[in-house]
């Protein structure tokens, strides 16, 4: 039996709207203002402001070289997932893709796979988002907040996807708005203008160990730092298919993503490491950028960010259970999961979002009984996941590509860079870092983590796949 046989009917669908188990399609409410504010912020996040830190405590200045690399490599990734989903926007994005260019059994496993780890995201931000609230209001409970917050941004998904796109656009507006404060200020005080402050010159970047005081070992947590910190990104293709353009929104989306990576991450590291010595303490105890301004003598710096920060993982909250729960539709809408889940009621797939917030949930629970440790279990537990969804994307994109350039060449609005050259590189890359992670007795844990959940499923769709085939030949 071919492999056509046993294929769900999304896998030939070109259209930005995906039909459910009732018929009943998506909504577009998502309008171009919000796919763009959504694709300029989603790139500014938890791991940027919270995460780097760590990174910087390790790598020491190379940071930027981490950063610089690692965004490389994320550069080509949502160039190449832009030229699938442009191509062929679906809610599924890059699972529907796998699962037209490789199987089934793909489109299940990086599906599935990150469905797993935007639900375990949601949970880290709603802990993070807590502990700053907690911060301000001393005598409340976390498990308080984090319930609070998984309740207010649940409901809020359980509305109509206009919703999601009005609290993105204005969180990402004062996201943006912020990080274009510090990066304004902090190149003023590198070349010494800002009033009150001298040039530090290059001295930071080259005193205390040099430019790599923690070696290959701490450029390596670096570099795991910020691949950490750029997931997500992903979303905006996600949430594409619910606009009124998918194409051109998606497009965009994706031909902005160099310079926004340019500026905002790579930027903003080099900002950091030339104004204050990699081993300041408040790198850590404050977060890298309250650390900074506050070096700079900004008034009330740190609380000032704890407030940007707290924006930043209220907005990952809500576009984690967004996305997660489009995710989970699209693989229900082809077989790919509970058909009990796939229901959409007011063209929202309100069971998905319940479905795809239990585990937050949960970490009302967990963060009651073990306050102090699940934050890093949690982090530690998705560490590689992100990795082997960039692997299926390349590999697609290389399959896909070569179809298109074959059957519908005009698809091809949005096309990678370098092709297949690049593609090539991309996919080294991702098996560099992982095999990096699987060598470093630190990391090590995540991989084990990661090949072991990454094999369950694709043992399981491979099985459902031949399941399919034998019913279809039945």
């Amino acid at each position: 039996m071919s492999q056509r046989t046993a294929t769900p009917p999304e896998q030939q669908q070109t259209s930005g709207e995906e039909t459910g188990p009732a018929g009943s399609p998506l909504g577009n409410g998502l309008k171009q203002r919000h796919l763009s504010m959504i694709a300029l912020g989603g790139v500014i996040g938890a791991g940027l402001f919270v995460g780097s830190g760590a990174g910087i405590a390790a790598a020491g200045p190379s940071i930027v070289l981490a950063y610089a690399a690692s965004g490389l490599l994320v550069m080509f990734v949502m160039r190449m997932l832009g030229e699938m989903s442009a191509a062929n926007p679906a809610s599924g994005s890059f699972s529907v893709h796998a699962e037209r260019a490789i199987g089934p059994w793909a489109g299940f496993t990086a599906g599935w796979m990150f469905w797993i780890l935007l639900c375990v995201g949601v949970a880290i931000e709603a802990i993070g988002a807590a502990h700053i609230v907690t911060g301000w209001l001393p005598g409340t409970p976390s498990w308080m907040w984090v319930l609070i917050f998984m309740a207010v941004f649940c409901g809020s998904n359980l509305a109509a996807v206009s919703n999601f796109g009005e609290f993105e656009f204005w969180f990402s507006a004062l996201k943006i708005g912020a990080i274009a404060l510090f990066l304004g200020l902090g190149v003023l005080a590198v070349l010494g203008v800002l009033p009150g402050t001298s040039s530090p010159g290059a001295a930071n970047l080259l005193h205390d160990g040099g430019f790599m005081p923690g070696g290959v070992d701490g450029l390596l947590v670096g570099l795991l730092a910020s691949v950490v910190a750029y997931g997500g990104l992903e979303t905006v293709t996600i949430a594409a298919a619910e606009s009124e353009n998918p194409a051109k929104g998606v497009a965009t989306a994706v031909k902005t993503t160099m310079w926004r990576i340019a500026v905002v991450y790579v930027g903003s590291m080099l900002v950091i490491v030339t104004l204050l010595p990699w081993n300041e303490p408040g790198v850590t105890e404050q977060g890298p950028y309250a650390a900074t301004l506050n070096h700079l003598g900004i008034p009330a710096a740190g609380e000032v960010m704890n407030v940007v920060i707290l924006i930043a993982l209220l907005s990952a909250m809500n576009a984690n259970i967004y996305g997660s729960s489009r995710m989970a539709y699209s693989l229900i809408s082809r077989g790919q999961g509970p058909k009990a889940l796939g229901k959409l009621t007011d063209r929202v797939p309100r069971r998905a979002v319940l479905a795809s917030s239990g585990f937050g949930f949960l970490t009302v629970l967990l963060s009651y009984w073990y306050p102090e440790t699940l934050f890093a279990w949690l982090l530690n537990m998705v560490g590689g996941v992100i990795l082997v969804v960039w692997g299926f994307i390349a590999v697609s994109q290389f399959v896909l590509r070569r179809r298109l350039e074959r059957e519908a060449p005009e698809q091809l609005a949005v096309r990678m860079w370098g092709f297949p050259y690049l593609t090539w590189v991309a996919l080294a890359g991702v098996a560099g870092v992982l095999v990096l992670m699987a060598l470093d007795g630190d990391t090590r844990v995540q991989v084990v983590f990661t090949g072991g959940l990454a094999l369950a499923l694709a043992l399981t769709g491979y099985v459902r796949q031949r399941a399919a085939a034998a019913r279809a030949a039945a």
